[in-house]
């Protein structure tokens, strides 16, 4: 996933986003573990797209706490 689409989406996307990607982590994994799992890329792709969404989710919370101080 592009970083440019996840900064255009609002913090409630980005969250059931996030939700969406770690039930595919967690079946990714247990894939792994008891069978072959088809492209296994997709794990680490998976994991830094939830951490993009973290990192965009912590900017705009740390962005407002500035506002507030800053008032």
């Amino acid at each position: 996933m592009k970083i440019k689409e996840l900064h255009e989406k609002t913090n409630k996307e980005l969250i059931a986003e996030k939700e969406r990607l770690l039930k595919e982590h967690k079946d990714l994994r247990f894939k792994k573990v008891i069978s072959v799992v088809e492209n296994p890329l997709k794990l680490r792709t998976v994991r830094r797209d939830i951490a993009r969404i973290n990192t965009i989710l912590h900017e705009r919370e740390l962005k407002l706490l500035k506002e507030e101080l800053n008032k």
